[in-house]
């Protein structure tokens, strides 16, 4: 079983950019509805593929840079980084189904 780790502007090339697996970023900030909607979802597919893709959040309040230099407009934002490349992102809450979709193919 694997957790969700946070994220944050300084470890963000290490722990996403570096990673040796895909990675699923989720950007969310507290007040955002959609994205406590998305928050267990991305927890259950952490959980039962997170061997094989690492899952992160990054609270958008707190680390403002990030989020800026790769183009999050709108919360939530889902972004695929596979071996420091950006290869899929996802704007506003999407269901399970679409998520595993954008995984699918490095499980």
């Amino acid at each position: 079983m694997a957790a969700v780790s946070e994220v944050t502007d300084a470890d963000f090339e290490q722990k996403v950019l570096k990673s040796d697996k895909p990675v699923v970023v989720d950007y969310w900030a507290d007040w955002c509805g959609p994205c406590k909607q998305v928050a267990p979802i991305i927890e259950e597919l952490a959980n039962a593929h997170g061997d094989k893709v690492t899952f992160v959040k990054m609270d958008t309040n707190t680390n403002p840079v990030t989020p800026a230099n790769n183009h999050v407009l709108g919360l939530p934002t889902i972004q695929v980084y596979v071996n420091g490349e950006l290869v899929k992102a996802f704007k506003g809450a999407k269901s399970k189904s679409v998520l595993l979709g954008a995984i699918e193919e490095y499980l």
